[in-house]
């Protein structure tokens, strides 16, 4: 598979350092890096945001939130989103059991391991990735009931980030860039 469009010939020297750095992480020579040196500043905004976005934090470990990347990522059924967020899915605790609930090939609420904490964060991510967005009374009574104010925020930007993500990359072809071989829409 191909994206829609090539990186250009030539990638500005401080957007080179980026996706150096992109590599150095990964382990992977990833193409929205490039294609984003288009317009150098998404480029750079972009991966501010990836640089600066929640991996854990006092109550919401990193478990939780990588349950709220796969989550949204299945949701909004991005196949890069998909392989890059379920890559070494197995090191967070997740089950293949969850997984497999994840992709929705069973249903959350018989899969036992989850948390009340878990099943909520799982349904916010889900919620924030419909249009249109849709809160009910219930729902948000609930996630309050759950989540300090601080942990509401972190959710809803780790699933927004996904989002903004799969919009993106989506809308420009970019192909799974080879992560984990497991997982499929």
């Amino acid at each position: 598979m191909k994206a829609f469009i090539d990186p250009p010939q030539s990638i500005p020297f401080y957007l080179k350092i980026g996706i150096w750095i992109s590599k150095k992480v990964t382990g992977r020579d990833l193409l929205p890096a490039k294609l984003l040196s288009w317009y150098p500043k998404v480029a750079i905004s972009s991966g501010i945001m990836e640089s600066l976005v929640a991996h854990k934090d006092l109550n919401l470990d990193k478990r939780i939130l990588k349950l709220v990347r796969l989550r949204t990522s299945f949701s909004v059924a991005c196949p890069f989103c998909i392989d890059m967020n379920s890559y070494d899915y197995d090191q967070f605790g997740i089950t293949p059991e969850e997984l497999a609930a994840l992709q929705g090939k069973i249903e959350i609420a018989v899969v036992e391991t989850f948390s009340v904490r878990e099943i909520i964060a799982m349904e916010y991510a889900v919620l924030i990735s419909r249009a249109p967005l849709v809160f009910g009374q219930d729902f948000v009574d609930k996630l309050k009931e759950y989540f300090s104010e601080r942990e509401i925020v972190i959710l809803a930007s780790t699933a927004a980030q996904v989002n903004y993500w799969a919009r993106l990359l989506q809308a420009l072809g970019v192909p799974p860039a080879g992560f984990s071989g497991q997982c499929e829409l």
